[in-house]
């Protein structure tokens, strides 16, 4: 039971270490967390390859203001694959508009992650949303 618990707070950590790269938009440190054949689907139902959703990242264009969970994280393990769920409130906008009046979103988010060479990356990640401050 032990080896079960470590390895789900190593999915947790790494899952917060991923969040907290996204919002610095710390792509260096975000790449090696998304496998190279990572996709996200969107709350708008837009799917993203991992190039496509780090270069929006990495230049600004989606500027996440927050991204971070309001939920525990729930964690189901096996092996080299595991599943997280929990709900995020995330807050977006353009870099450009620092100062923009942005609505937050509750999301729930499912992560999907695989042990490769050793480490833990995420391969595919969905967040629907489930409520609007506007």
């Amino acid at each position: 039971m032990a080896a079960a618990w470590s390895a789900a707070e190593l999915l947790r950590e790494t899952e917060q270490a991923r969040l907290r790269a996204l919002v610095d938009a710390d792509i260096d440190a975000a790449g090696p967390l998304h496998a190279d054949d990572y996709q996200l689907l969107t709350p708008r139902g837009v799917a993203l390859s991992r190039d496509e959703y780090l270069g929006l990242v990495g230049s600004g264009e989606l500027r996440y203001r927050i991204l971070e969970p309001a939920t525990p994280i729930a964690v189901r393990h096996h092996g080299d694959t595991a599943l997280l769920r929990y709900q995020a409130r995330i807050m977006v906008g353009p870099a450009a508009e620092p100062d923009a009046a942005l609505a937050t979103v509750t999301c729930w988010h499912t992560d999907s992650y695989e042990r490769r060479d050793g480490r833990w990356q995420a391969v595919w990640s969905q967040a629907i949303a489930i409520s609007s401050d506007r």
